[in-house]
């Protein structure tokens, strides 16, 4: 039986739909998780064949798994992850147990912030930064810096916005990074100006190296104890003017990785000295991502994805081009969720392809602290793209978190 082992996933989201695809395109699917909760919601994970419960960070355990699956006559195609982190350590697997198209190394360093910082450190395109390494932190001075407030602080392994910072003075500034160096003492820090400028997100997907622009968004960036993006919007037709430097960057970024095969999304700031890298991951990027995409110009990326890993040629050719904004509602204050109400209004608001909302009763909902902390979705289509902004945030006007204090 032709298998795909999957490390990792999140309820719903890119990494969820990956297993769904895995299945419409006739692969057994196991999953290996850690989060006894889904084994606790197995009923609620029928695309999932088999689902084993293993430490997903101790190798040599999911080594001796995958092992026995083979034992027991599974063929194993793949072994993949569309969830922060796990990324690498699939690929790693990959290349003992299958054949692995794309390359372990790229896929690790990327994973890395600090790495892919000094990687890239003399691109015209990579922010002004420094990295202060663990031996460095007891003689490490602020005075020293180079760098003109304010300054982005962040973790080498920060996912989702959780940890990065913005110091807009020395105190804010010792603050955040002894925050940081306590959270992961044996970790670097990374300190980098702040780029001013429109944020946009780039989904790509590299094939015998050449690369392909799958989605190409402009980003609404909420600013509060964190950088949460709040909305997106699917460019159908790119300027040239933004195409062009912006497919060089892409291109220059997979050629220093040396990437042969794999997909990945970058965000980048257009600021008045040029497009400035702010990230780059080794994956599509997750929640709604996938559904926009494929709502926006009709292919699965996800599906894409896995037919890349397991040696198939990928079509992200649009089979449509329609106009998509994705509009994600956070709360305000904390609190116990009581009901949700208005879902059926939004379903039914102007424009509203699909309305997704996550937390269930009883749950705690905070003001985001990370891209976890978004609690439900609107995706709508339009005339234009702002009638479809317009269209999906009005109807998100529509949903209602009633929240009663946390005891």
């Amino acid at each position: 039986m032709k298998t795909i082992i999957f490390i990792g996933t999140n309820k719903s989201g890119s990494s969820r739909e990956a297993i769904r695809a895995a299945g419409e395109l006739g692969y057994f699917t196991v999953l290996f998780t850690s989060n006894e909760k889904q084994l606790r919601q197995r009923e609620e994970y029928k695309d999932v064949h088999e689902m084993i419960h293993i430490e997903t960070t101790d190798i040599e355990a999911m080594k001796k798994k995958v092992a026995e699956l083979s034992d027991r006559g599974l063929a194993i195609k793949s072994i993949l992850s569309f969830v922060d982190s796990y990324v690498h350590i699939a690929s790693m697997l990959q290349d003992e147990f299958c054949s692995n198209v794309s390359s372990t190394t790229a896929l690790t360093t990327m994973e890395n912030k600090a790495a892919t910082r000094e990687l890239l450190r003399n691109y015209p395109f990579t922010p002004k930064h420094m990295i202060v390494s663990p031996s460095e932190w007891e003689t490490f001075s602020p005075k020293e810096m180079k760098l003109a407030y304010p300054i982005i602080v962040k973790s080498p392994h920060s996912t989702g916005s959780k940890d990065v910072l913005l110091a807009k003075g020395v105190k804010q500034l010792v603050k955040h990074m002894t925050k940081l160096h306590d959270n992961g003492p044996e970790d670097p820090i990374i300190l980098e100006e702040y780029i001013e400028g429109e944020q946009y997100l780039v989904e790509a997907i590299v094939h015998k190296g050449t690369v392909k622009i799958a989605g190409f968004m402009k980003q609404e960036v909420t600013a509060g104890k964190r950088f949460i993006i709040t909305g997106y919007g699917v460019l159908v037709d790119i300027p040239q003017m933004m195409k062009t430097p912006v497919e060089q960057i892409v291109k220059s970024i997979v050629k220093r990785f040396g990437l042969e095969n794999g997909a990945l999304h970058l965000e980048l700031r257009r600021s008045p000295k040029g497009w400035k890298l702010i990230e780059i991951n080794p994956r599509i990027s997750g929640g709604a991502m996938n559904r926009m995409l494929e709502a926006a110009f009709g292919f699965n990326l996800v599906k894409e994805t896995i037919r890349l890993y397991t040696g198939g040629v990928p079509n992200i050719t649009p089979s449509r081009k329609q106009h998509i904004y994705t509009h994600y509602v956070i709360v305000s204050e904390k609190g116990k969720l009581e009901k949700v109400t208005g879902k059926a209004r939004a379903r039914k608001a102007p424009g509203v392809l699909e309305v997704y909302v996550k937390p269930r009763k009883g749950t705690v909902l905070i003001p985001p602290l990370s891209m976890g902390h978004r609690y439900a979705y609107i995706i709508a289509t339009g005339e234009t793209l702002l009638q479809a902004r317009r269209n999906a945030e009005n109807a998100a006007k529509e949903i209602t978190f009633h929240l009663s204090e946390e005891k």
